[in-house]
């Protein structure tokens, strides 16, 4: 499975972002998929998964209303609209999927190469 993440840039506070990640697997909907974000100096931090049909998401309380994971399975993509976007989400944001998912690194076996997203005041 690999993973190819992209859309990362540079924006101004308030502005938006919409992140992909296209998966090159044969059986993209059996994919729990999600992302997560590393700051410089930080952990790598959970962000938002979604379920293998798109019917159920999750997101961390700090991107809650502002952030929102999609799929399209015919085109194995999994998204992330960022909107309203604040210095503290400055960070590269990686794609991830697994079989299982979860909302925590060690639940996935494969990761995108990660895209920078910078907020700039």
């Amino acid at each position: 499975v690999q993973l190819q993440a992209s859309g990362g840039g540079q924006v101004q506070v308030g502005g938006s972002l919409r992140l992909s990640c296209v998966a090159s697997v044969r059986s993209f909907t059996t994919y729990a998929m999600a992302w997560f974000r590393q700051a410089p100096e930080n952990e790598r931090a959970f962000v938002a998964a979604i379920d293998w049909m798109g019917e159920r998401t999750y997101y961390a309380d700090s991107v809650k209303g502002r952030f929102t994971i999609s799929r399209d399975n015919a085109k194995n993509t999994v998204y992330l609209q960022m909107n309203t976007l604040s210095p503290e989400d400055t960070a590269v944001y990686y794609c991830a999927g697994d079989p299982s998912g979860g909302l925590e690194v060690r639940f996935y076996d494969y990761w995108g190469q990660g895209t920078l997203v910078t907020v700039s005041s």
